[in-house]
């Protein structure tokens, strides 16, 4: 064999080495590879990766666009990189804002337990960063209860917040675990999280659900778990200033439309929007629809605080007559 034929063959052995490694990563990790793939959505898409100092480590953020302040901010065990399916869209009318939440993405701490107080801190930190005038915020999960929290400490940084399935009130579903330790419990999981409709994940996607369920953030935020108390707003929304949008996928049911509906009987100013056949992450679960409905509801007015009824004025004394 000539040596240009060996130094073929070297190289093709080569490219099959690298794409036996690629399809055992694919397989072994593919939410990693699924979050690669959303970040490299989020650079194609013209928005460029920066880092904000804070007292807990470098915050990672992603800006991008033009227009006022639009905050995104993803739920627990996601990055920013979820919201890559309508940035696209939402680019030409608002500056962009997305950072990965403390302890996800390459966001510190990247060890060691992670309290709602760490990521409120990562928040604050890259908030700091963005132009001054009171930006929109919209929340997806612990990212809405996030934003529901920065919103109640810093009123006069949020004009308007749209919650996408989550919130800081106690919720309905204490019997609900989100560390699944098996297969067939990430899959019952899936199942309260998604439409009933929506095609079944493949099990190699469930065994690493599992994985990250067990060493991810969703599993550090769990150490926490005894301190979350001072963080909930039950009986406390009331003391919000800013509009609030609820933008809610109709079938998840780890925070159902009840839990919603409970939220805006505290809310000063609420509205509800919902969406059939999406779950809990509407963004990825159905993105075309969700982009629409979030499009509609930005360019709506702010909800207005409720009219309550004026007391009734108590009746007139009743005069005997001659007096």
């Amino acid at each position: 064999m000539t040596l240009g034929a060996r130094i073929g063959v070297g190289a093709v052995v080569l490219v099959l080495i690298a794409i036996a490694i690629g399809v055992w990563y694919v397989w072994k990790r593919p939410l990693t590879v699924y979050a690669m793939m959303n970040r490299r959505a989020l650079t194609g898409a013209g928005l460029t990766e920066s880092t904000a100092d804070s007292s807990i480590g470098p915050q990672a953020y992603w800006t991008g666009g033009a227009g006022p302040t639009l905050v995104l901010l993803h739920g627990a065990g996601d990055s920013a990189g979820t919201w890559s399916s309508i940035v696209e869209k939402l680019a030409p009318r608002y500056r962009l804002v997305i950072p990965d939440l403390a302890g996800h993405g390459h966001s510190a701490p990247t060890a060691g337990p992670l309290s709602v107080s760490q990521v409120l801190t990562g928040v604050e930190a890259v908030m700091k960063q963005s132009p001054q005038e009171p930006a929109i915020i919209v929340g997806n999960s612990l990212g809405a209860w996030v934003a529901l929290l920065y919103a109640k400490a810093h009123p006069d940084r949020v004009a308007r917040i749209v919650l996408v399935n989550g919130g800081a009130i106690v919720g309905d579903r204490p019997d609900l675990s989100l560390v699944p330790k098996s297969r067939e419990e990430a899959a019952a999981l899936m199942t309260q999280l998604r439409d009933e409709k929506a095609d079944p994940l493949a099990g190699f996607v469930l065994d690493d659900v599992v994985r990250e369920a067990g060493n991810g953030p969703i599993a550090r935020l769990a150490q926490t778990a005894s301190e979350m108390g001072q963080f909930v707003l039950d009986g406390k929304l009331h003391e919000l200033a800013a509009p609030v949008d609820l933008l809610w996928g109709e079938s998840d049911r780890l925070f159902s439309l009840a839990y919603a509906r409970r939220m805006m009987a505290q809310l000063p100013a609420s509205r509800l929007t919902t969406i059939a056949g999406c779950g809990h992450v509407p963004q990825q679960e159905c993105p075309s629809r969700f982009r629409a409905s979030l499009l509609d509801v930005l360019t709506m007015p702010p909800p207005l605080p409720a009219v309550k009824d004026a007391p009734s004025e108590p009746p007139s004394p009743t005069v005997p007559p001659g007096r």
